[in-house]
């Protein structure tokens, strides 16, 4: 079985949301399906029906999916005294080409959300990042080319929530 690395605020998001899944999505879904049942004498041939089934498929192959991970999950915790990038930290750069200023949290690749900043720590930015000092220039290949971010700070993600 594959390790899931993750953090304990990720360990703790996964475990909230497959509480969340197996209680009221589950409800939702089956309230759902009994609504379209009831609406039609032949529930096959009822798009609501057929709708709320694949919700339902969806729902419980995300619940499976979660109970796999987090069966094989192992937390990591960052050393914050040893002044390297790892996963858990909390990192600021900037682009040297561009001047912009980013901010991103080093995560395990199965709680990652770019929109809310954590990126996964096997992503080309958090590999390029992972092991490096303040100061430090990571060479990032992206799609658009090379991209240089100096590490203008590394703090534990912990610290700041």
């Amino acid at each position: 079985m594959n390790e899931t690395l993750i953090t304990e605020a990720g360990l703790s998001r996964l475990c909230h949301e497959l509480d969340r899944l197996k209680t009221t999505g589950r409800q939702g879904v089956v309230e759902r399906i009994s609504h379209a049942r009831s609406t039609d004498a032949d529930p096959t041939a009822n798009a609501d029906y057929l709708a709320a089934c694949d919700e339902q498929a969806r729902l419980e192959a995300r619940i499976a999916r979660l109970e796999r991970r987090l069966a094989s999950a192992r937390i990591v915790t960052p050393d914050a005294a040893n002044d390297t990038v790892e996963l858990g930290e909390r990192v600021r750069v900037r682009d040297l080409d561009s001047g912009s200023n980013s901010e991103y949290e080093l995560v395990g690749s199965f709680e990652a959300d770019p929109a809310a900043g954590r990126i996964s720590a096997e992503s080309p930015v958090g590999s390029a990042l992972i092991g490096r000092r303040q100061g430090d220039v990571a060479l990032v290949q992206a799609p658009k080319g090379p991209v240089r971010l100096r590490i203008d700070a590394i703090e534990t993600a912990a610290s700041t929530a």
